[in-house]
């Protein structure tokens, strides 16, 4: 039993190291590309479609409104984003189901990677909205006096995103693994199931707070209403 892929190892030289956490993450990425271009190579534009294509619409329309529902009035700038982070976390919690598998978010390292993405794509999203002036500005508001708070709140954050993930899904293979060892097979299947729950749970917060962070980082704000002239 491992308590992290980092320590199953399958090839090293000198400094070099292969372990399960980087040949899983990439044998994932590799999924999620060979999976969009199967789906989207047949793709059509006219009224007539298949059932593929209208339930893939349906989930597309379904994610940009739990997106715009967070406060991003422009969902399809980063469905791209935050749905690839989704299906990267719930993809790797699927594939527990496989014998000898450990997903890659049990390591540290690929959820401070995650992490990080998000703590890269909060400015980004937020200087090309409000420009870097206009981004940097927010760190000081509402006063100056905030601004090393607002500086540690990026910080924290970021960590948090990475402990809370790698601790909710290390966990969950951890009681797995020691059912196995001293219970019946029948009893670790029904946890197997709810641990593929709680992946699915865990990849949705995921993905929900990193839409939450964007749309704190663009200080989304509603039109105001113009002007009634009257007749």
């Amino acid at each position: 039993m491992h308590l992290s892929p980092d320590e199953l190892v399958f090839w090293k030289y000198g400094f070099i190291t292969l372990n399960a956490t980087i040949i899983y993450t990439w044998g994932l990425m590799l999924v999620l590309v060979a999976g969009a271009f199967v789906i989207t190579r047949r793709v059509s534009r006219d009224l007539a479609r298949s059932r593929w294509q209208n339930l893939l619409e349906m989930v597309v329309i379904t994610i940009n409104k739990q997106i715009e529902d967070v406060g991003l009035r422009h969902p399809e700038r980063y469905i791209d984003f935050l749905g690839t982070l989704f299906l990267l976390v719930a993809l790797a919690s699927l594939c527990t189901v496989i014998p000898g598998y450990d997903p890659p978010t049990g390591s540290l390292s690929t959820t401070v990677a995650l992490a990080l993405c998000v703590c890269i794509a909060v400015p980004y999203y937020g200087i090309r909205d409000q420009g870097l002036g206009g981004y940097l500005r927010s760190y000081a508001e509402p006063t100056i006096i905030m601004l090393p708070f607002n500086i540690i709140s990026e910080v924290s954050r970021t960590l948090a995103l990475a402990v809370r993930l790698f601790g909710n899904m290390m966990s969950g293979a951890m009681i797995i693994a020691i059912l196995l060892t001293i219970t019946p097979f029948i009893f670790p299947i029904v946890m197997t199931a709810l641990g593929l729950l709680t992946g699915m749970v865990q990849a949705y917060i995921f993905s929900i707070l990193a839409a939450v962070y964007i749309a704190a980082a663009i200080g989304t704000r509603k039109p105001q209403p113009g002007p009634v002239h009257a007749a």
